[in-house]
């Protein structure tokens, strides 16, 4: 038979899917995939109930209810001084992945180089090549997770189309310093490249910090498309309701590509987002500070039983190294022993690398309920205990 797509064919399943089959098959505590396991917030879901009972559930506008639109504009003013045309410089997607593809394949055409920060959201790779992009690789390694201002300067070139920034930044719990990214908007203005900029945690940030969009410094407001998710900011990941916001002429062929790949999202899902985003300060500042006491509790917990936890101002992942535990060479060995052997489930770092990735960490998610962080730490107490004494 004729070949498939190569792009696609024999492509491994998505590591978070395959921990969590694990970790069902083990009868284990998840804290591989990254989402909550409560819902969101019970306002947010009686809008979307009554939407959906009094309708009407046809069809929505292709750019995305305008209420909505609407909200994301005031919400771009209200958190980053952000003036935008709810009516043609934001779009709504079915979920920030297809944002992201939205964008890629709108933006890139075949030949155009594509500047990727690792470790990647392992979505980029296999869109950047669907759409022709020549992916070119810059690394921050743990643990200080430092950008490389040469190697990064040396991706850039004249055929240069754009680059995909993750920030804040998974699994690296890294927030862009002003510093980083005026140097990003440097590079991007001297080679006229475009920002597609993967936000999706911008609510995620901690310990007095501010998300800073790359979208509001000079020069970079007419090139930059910048991507949110309700599923991140409000913990209702499986509405998968993600916006894009940019300039008119990049959200034109954007829209034409989404028009292609879901063309609109549920209407009462959208009618319940915009009133999330309209939600007062005390909404967010109460999140950001649940998923603080949370990040604290597991960051703690785990030190306390040997492994090295790194810092952490955004995002709700740890990443932490392993040294000296006995749990095996690699971060892979090390999660399939803690997922068989100890009941938790993880994600090893160099999933999100492409080769000569660093194998020494593993990622914890801790945007679950105490009493699940609790009895991780306690199941991972028990087997490091035992694993100690067996080797004594």
């Amino acid at each position: 038979m004729k070949p498939t797509n190569p792009v696609f064919t024999g492509i491994d399943t998505t590591v978070f899917e395959t921990m969590s089959r694990l970790a069902m098959a083990h009868g284990a505590v998840n804290l591989g995939q990254g989402f909550p396991d409560v819902d969101g917030p019970e306002d947010i879901r009686e809008v979307a109930a009554r939407a959906l009972q009094e309708g009407p559930n046809q069809y929505p506008p292709m750019l995305g209810v305008p209420d909505l639109r609407q909200a994301v504009a005031e919400t771009n003013k209200r958190f980053y001084g952000l003036d935008i045309d709810p009516m043609s410089e934001v779009l709504v997607t079915s979920g920030a992945t297809e944002a992201l593809a939205d964008c890629i394949l709108a933006l890139v055409s075949p030949g155009d180089d594509v500047v990727l920060i690792e470790p990647l959201y392992d979505c980029y790779l296999p869109i950047v090549k669907r759409a022709g992009g020549v992916p070119v690789r810059v690394r921050v390694t743990p643990p200080g997770w430092q950008l490389d201002r040469q190697a990064l300067q040396n991706a850039f070139s004249d055929k240069t189309k754009a680059i995909l920034l993750n920030n804040p930044m998974n699994p690296t719990a890294k927030v862009f310093s002003d510093d980083e990214l005026q140097f990003i908007t440097d590079l991007c203005v001297r080679h006229d490249a475009y920002a597609i900029c993967d936000e999706v945690y911008e609510h995620l940030v901690f310990d007095g910090l501010a998300h800073k969009p790359l979208m509001t410094f000079e020069g970079m407001r007419e090139r930059t498309v910048r991507i949110g998710s309700a599923g991140k900011t409000f913990s209702l990941t499986g509405w998968k309701v993600g916006y894009v916001t940019g300039p008119a002429g990049l959200l034109d062929p954007i829209a034409k590509a989404h028009q292609w790949v879901t063309f609109t999202t549920p209407p009462a899902l959208q009618k319940a987002v915009a009133f999330g985003l309209r939600k007062d300060d005390g909404y967010y500042q109460t999140f950001e500070h649940d998923l603080m006491t949370k990040r604290d509790r597991m960051a703690h917990g785990l030190a306390a039983l040997g492994f090295t936890v790194l810092p952490c101002k955004a995002t709700y992942f740890l990443t932490c190294g392993f040294a000296g535990l006995g749990l095996g060479r690699t971060d892979v060995e090390a999660c399939e022993t803690l997922v068989k052997q100890a009941g938790v489930a993880a994600v090893p770092v160099s999933a999100f690398y492409g080769s000569d990735a660093p194998t020494g960490y593993i990622r914890f998610c801790f945007c679950k309920q105490e009493n699940v962080i609790d009895e991780a730490l306690a199941r991972l107490s028990v087997f490091l205990t035992a694993a100690r004494a067996e080797s004594a």
